[in-house]
This record gives C-alpha cells, structure tokens and sequence, in this order.
C-alpha cells in the first residue's frame, strides 16, 4: 500500500495505491485550513479503504513546484510518517510524480522543490 499527497494548491489531493492502481481518492479545498485537515483526510482514506496506517509501504508526495506553504506542510507530513512508520519517502514532479517505480525498499525523505526562491518580504519595523 502506498499513500500520495498533492499539496500544492488549493485542492488537495490524498490517495491509497496498491499494486499499481488506486484504491481510493480524496480531494478538498483545502486553501488555509490544509494543516488543520490534512492528516484527517489521510485517515479517512485509509479508513475508506479498510487499511491501517501501519500497512502502508512508502509514501509518494508531491515535491514541486507550487505553493511555498502546500508543499512545505504536504512534504513535513510525509517526511513525519515514513520517520514514524520506518517507510520510505518519495518526492515527484511533473505530470507522473507519482510514479511508483521510484519508490526504494529503504528509509528515505525528500524535499520540496518550490521553483523559485520564497518571496520574502521586508519587514516594516
């Protein structure tokens, strides 16, 4: 079983993979509240699927590009599980981030790939 997060817009997308094909999906409109509902979402999916969260084998997230805040929280999630869990974790980008064929049979984390540096801005004090 293999779990992906898409973090990196408003609509986000958390889904179950197994052997290839996916078992189940869900999106919401996620915007700022996505902290707050992102691991909610994840265990409604696995429970949707009749699946623990110690099943899991990898975890497949998308890494970027995007929203400086979606990817940074969407890839803290996914980092955080496959600590937990002792699975690996697999960044993707483009139209087949989330290519199973990537996926190792070793512990691993990945990082955001945000595209661009953040805008930070000045403060005004």
């Amino acid at each position: 079983m293999i779990l992906t997060l898409k973090t990196d817009n408003p609509t986000a997308v958390v889904a179950l993979m197994h052997d290839g094909k996916e078992i189940t999906t869900h999106s919401w409109t996620a915007h700022r509240q996505l902290a707050e509902t992102l691991h909610q979402k994840i265990d409604e999916v696995l429970s949707m699927a009749g699946v623990e969260l110690s099943s899991l084998d990898a975890i497949v997230v998308y890494a970027g590009p995007g929203s400086f805040t979606g990817l940074r929280i969407g890839v803290s999630v996914a980092n955080a599980l496959g600590y937990a869990l002792n699975i690996p974790v697999v960044g993707g980008t483009g139209d087949a981030w989330h290519n199973l064929d990537q996926v190792p049979n070793r512990l691993t984390q990945t990082v955001p790939m945000y595209g661009a540096p953040a805008a930070v801005t000045v403060p005004k004090k």
